[in-house]
């Protein structure tokens, strides 16, 4: 279990660009040792979030805490206990992994005595201590690249690190190497990690925060977030029999019960999506009362949970149409006046 005391804490965080608000009264915190991922849509406010905590962007107003400082008062503090990697990987070149590594330890003010072990630490974090450590970076490939900036950002031992979008661009088996990357760094440090593979989130992250328009629409484990945003059971069965005694069937498990019916991969059969919104039913109960009869013939029957795909497609769509209606109420509140 991660320690209690938060690492991050953002309370009513706001940014203004102009008129235009990025960021909306964000309130949050992050414990130590999470590995936290931070979601939203293009615009949501990830990348504006990111920048205030490293201290690149002043808030228009709320307050920020990194590891208990104050973000406005103590900048270079701040800075130092954390390591960012932007969304662009900004790399020299012409020049090899471990001279940019070095190089780097140097501008971080990083101790003499400690450089040598902390860039062998970091190469060695990122499985770049074999071959690529006397590559050149120009030579590399993304994920290779992907893994130079992560190097840098943990080259410090920081207690925080966050990584913006640090799986762009990037081909499977490079996903999979960043996810490992992610694993070994559980435990070192607290990690916030923006992705758009929401796959790679729900498999690597403790929690997830999700942004959409500036506002937080929802933040837990992915578990928390199922039973508040898609309660209930939900079941896939592949099954064969007519089309109204198979309905029929379905319509006979109660009220509780939803159901869509497609066609299947072979004559009379149908792809049917169970969901129950009271989370009563056991799998082998509705198996015996969908066979009862002899009718309705299963071929495949399996547990259908929601991934944090659908779960960050129903957070955000519920908070679109929360500003819509918002919006109606205020036109027509207008127009009444």
């Amino acid at each position: 279990m991660p320690d209690q005391q938060p690492s991050i804490v953002a309370h009513r965080l706001t940014r203004h660009f102009g008129r235009q608000a990025a960021v909306k009264d964000l309130s949050f915190e992050i414990r130590k040792g999470e590995i936290v991922g931070f979601l939203g849509p293009n615009g949501a406010g990830k990348s504006t979030t990111l920048r205030i905590m490293t201290g690149v962007l002043p808030a228009t107003s709320g307050h920020l805490s990194i590891c208990g400082l104050s973000v406005p008062r103590h900048p270079d503090e701040v800075r130092r206990r954390i390591g960012y990697m932007p969304e662009n990987n900004p790399l020299p070149e012409d020049m090899r992994v471990i001279e940019y590594l070095r190089f780097r330890a140097r501008i971080k003010d990083i101790p003499w005595r400690l450089r040598k072990s902390r860039v062998n630490h970091a190469l060695e974090v990122c499985e770049l201590h074999r071959k690529a450590r006397r590559k050149i970076i120009g030579t590399l490939s993304k994920g290779f690249r992907q893994r130079v900036g992560i190097a840098d950002a943990i080259l410090s031992a920081p207690e925080i690190t966050i990584l913006d979008e640090p799986t762009i661009g990037l081909d499977p088996h490079q996903v999979i190497a960043i996810r490992q990357l992610l694993a070994n760094l559980r435990g070192e440090t607290t990690v916030i990690f923006s992705s758009h593979i929401l796959s790679e989130v729900e498999v690597s992250c403790d929690r997830v925060l999700i942004l959409n328009q500036g506002n937080l629409v929802a933040q837990g484990t992915a578990d928390e977030l199922r039973r508040e945003f898609l309660p209930g059971l939900r079941y896939r069965l592949l099954a064969s029999g007519n089309k109204e005694a198979v309905r029929k069937a379905l319509a006979s498990l109660g009220s509780s019960w939803q159901f869509t019916l497609e066609p299947g991969p072979a004559p009379r059969q149908f792809s049917i999506s169970l969901r129950n919104l009271n989370d009563g039913a056991s799998a082998p109960d509705i198996l015996r009362q969908l066979v009862r009869g002899g009718t309705f013939e299963v071929h495949a029957f399996k547990k259908d949970e929601p991934s944090l795909e659908d779960i960050f497609l129903t957070a955000t769509k519920r908070s679109w149409d929360l500003s819509a209606s918002a919006s109606t109420a205020s036109l027509s509140s207008q127009t009444v006046s």
